[in-house]
């Protein structure tokens, strides 16, 4: 079994659990950030692409993740801060409840799906599927999102800062999408509606939050669902 060790690595890092990937499986790793008191701040240090980190926890940690990880990194999460100073895999933050998930490089397929609550930033871009199933968690991407990002999303709210590829929301519910560049295509019961003060205010304080500074909150597009699913008869001319 590897070694853990309290250290001071950098400047303002003082107190800061060292986990270091390089010693300890996945599981150790897991199992020291589940056994810390709350409030505690952890590094953990050549992730070299590890799956899997910093997944089902349920009590206030700052984890800092200082370098590439691979998939569900922050995965079944209540309460956390996880930021990741690199690109990630699939499935980052998937089914957070509350916390806050931040990705500082790029994000793989399937981005926050069936998110909760809390908040997931992505600094560059997303590749497919971003928010998919989102139940309620507020989904900022400061990059592009790739095709069908908001597929089925119930609740909750997806910010793009960059352009939308094709299938945008498609079979989209309750959950709003607001994208500052282009769309190349809109999914199936997917619309574009007008943009009210309302949602301006809501995509100020998710701009805000998220600490991007190239998005107007007054010059997004929002995405919402016509409704023309919600109800629907799959015998009807024996096609869907």
């Amino acid at each position: 079994m590897g070694t853990v060790t309290e250290t001071a690595p950098e400047a303002g890092l003082e107190n800061t659990l060292e986990l270091d990937c390089a010693t300890l499986s996945t599981r150790e790793v897991n199992t020291a950030l589940r056994e810390l008191p709350a409030r505690s701040r952890v590094r953990i240090v050549n992730p070299r692409g590890r799956h899997n980190l910093a997944v089902a926890l349920d009590q206030e940690l700052d984890i800092e993740i200082a370098g590439h990880a691979g998939y569900f990194i922050g995965g079944l999460c209540d309460g956390p801060s996880i930021t990741v100073d690199g690109f990630v895999g699939w499935s980052l933050a998937e089914n957070l409840m509350s916390g806050t998930v931040r990705v500082r490089g790029n994000a793989s397929e399937c981005c926050g799906a069936t998110g909760h609550g809390g908040l997931i930033v992505v600094h560059g871009d997303t590749s497919s599927r971003a928010g998919i199933s989102l139940k309620g968690a507020e989904l900022a991407v400061g990059g592009d999102v790739g095709h069908m990002s908001g597929f089925m999303a119930q609740a909750g709210t997806i910010l793009v800062g960059g352009n939308a590829g094709d299938a945008l929301g498609d079979s989209l519910y309750e959950a709003v999408i607001y994208v500052a560049g282009s769309i190349a295509s809109l999914g199936s019961d997917a619309q574009v509606e007008d943009l009210t003060q309302e949602d301006v205010d809501r995509v100020r304080s998710l701009v805000e939050r998220a600490g991007f500074d190239h998005i107007s909150p007054e010059d997004v597009t929002r995405v919402a669902s016509a409704k023309h699913l919600y109800n629907f008869d799959a015998l009807k001319e024996q096609k869907y």
